[in-house]
């Protein structure tokens, strides 16, 4: 056996016993209070859900199994999926050992390819990228065995057997997508040397002379690939994947939602305005041109993109990271240094607008331009690349969820006449 299934076996089994004892003796204490406005809202804030694998407290920003994002940012994507399922980081053993598994199950069936090319030609690269998860459901293993009679028990070992699958194909298949929709040249065909994200860079084909890339997509999928359950790709796959949907159907349903404008485009939106700023100014603005045209765009009634979180009130540590990152590689670049000059101005400009509980940058004030800095200037492309990242925490969570025995999702809807007369009385 692997040395990561053997380590969950000795996990799981002590988590579960002491997630039903928690459920038996305190399962009729109440944990949330819910307002009328959190009906309306979206569930926003209310604790419903349970979700081991991170937690993003407002005044510290993501912890990944207890770890502060800080001590995590020279960490490889694949310790991180490490860390997720498990709780601890890696040995080299245990790195090395679920590096080969990915590298095993890397290889795309050719049906996949014929699918993708089927598509429009103009087709968004994410319904592309969701597709190609989706068809090859025929592969999943836990399908098989769940057909088979597998017990309850065993249903995490065959989630996480589509786990390990779908993430190791999600590089070549993303790559794939990149250089077929915008005219980049034919495929690229993995490394089997090579680590997860540099494989990654490798198959885009944008080069990478002096590693730097490299090092920027480890530290992007490190940062994009998990921020607790409520978000809406992760709740999504999780409410799938409780029906006992298998991974392709839950990972393919999480990242549909990450395609929508208001969870995974925001970088988009972000780097825009930052091109407009250089445009508008001839180049990197300084911080006193910065500071009025800010107040100009609050005071024509726009926001000023990526600044602000609906959970955060401190900057988005994801954020810092960036920002150090480009410090150290990026600051000949316009674009990135107007990133770092609007960190230091706007903050000042919205903490004197009341009405703004969180005046910080959150983390997609930064990592649009730092891909623009590569050379990854499809803007449609963006969230392609965040989905590979957060699969990890998708894939993570449904294989802890199996393995702690949750039932089904079901919350209990309620019409608009039932609300009103709950408020008379």
């Amino acid at each position: 056996m692997p040395k990561l299934q053997e380590k969950l076996a000795e996990v799981y089994a002590p988590q579960r016993d002491e997630i039903k004892q928690l459920v038996k003796e305190h399962g009729d204490k109440v944990v949330s209070q819910v307002t009328v406005k959190q009906v309306y809202g979206g569930m926003r804030g209310v604790k419903g859900l349970v979700c081991d694998t991170s937690v993003v407290p407002p005044d510290k920003g993501l912890i990944i199994r207890g770890i502060e994002l800080k001590e995590l940012t020279d960490k490889l994507p694949e310790e991180i999926f490490y860390l997720l399922l498990s709780g601890s980081l890696p040995n080299e053993e245990e790195l090395k050992d679920l590096q080969d598994q990915l590298q095993a199950e890397q290889e795309v069936p050719k049906y996949v390819w014929d699918v993708l090319s089927a598509m429009p030609d103009d087709s968004h690269p994410m319904a592309m990228f969701n597709t190609a998860i989706l068809v090859m459901e025929k592969e999943s293993i836990f399908r098989k065995r769940y057909d088979e009679g597998m017990t309850k028990d065993q249903y995490w070992e065959a989630t996480l057997a589509d786990a390990i699958s779908i993430i190791a194909k999600l590089p070549n298949i993303a790559a794939w997508i990149y250089r077929k929709r915008f005219g980049k040249g034919d495929p690229i065909s993995p490394d089997p040397n090579l680590d997860w994200g540099a494989n990654y860079v490798h198959m885009l084909g944008l080069g990478d002379p002096n590693g730097e890339f490299t090092k920027f997509m480890r530290l992007y999928l490190v940062l994009h690939s998990d921020h607790e359950g409520g978000n809406v790709s992760a709740f999504s796959a999780a409410t799938v994947n409780s029906a006992l949907s298998d991974l392709y159907y839950a990972i393919s349903a999480g990242l549909n939602g990450l395609a929508g404008p208001l969870h995974g485009l925001a970088n988009q939106e972000c780097l825009k305005w930052i091109l407009d700023v250089n445009e508008k100014f001839g180049g990197a603005p300084n911080k006193e041109q910065l500071e009025k045209f800010a107040w100009e765009t609050l005071d024509s009634g726009k926001v000023i993109p990526g600044y602000g979180h609906a959970v955060l009130r401190i900057t988005d540590p994801r954020f810092d990271a960036f920002l150090a990152f480009g410090k150290q590689y990026c600051m000949d670049d316009p674009v990135f240094q107007t990133v770092s000059n609007v960190f230091d101005v706007v903050p000042g400009v919205l903490r004197q607008i009341k009405k703004i509980a969180d005046p910080w940058p959150n983390v997609d004030a930064g990592s649009g331009a730092m891909l623009y800095h590569y050379g990854l200037k499809e803007f449609s492309y963006y969230t392609v690349l965040f989905s590979v990242s957060r699969a990890l925490g998708i894939a993570s969570q449904a294989v802890v969820a199996r393995a702690y025995g949750l039932p089904i999702t079901r919350p209990k809807s309620v019409p608009t006449t039932w609300v009103k007369e709950q408020v008379k009385e």
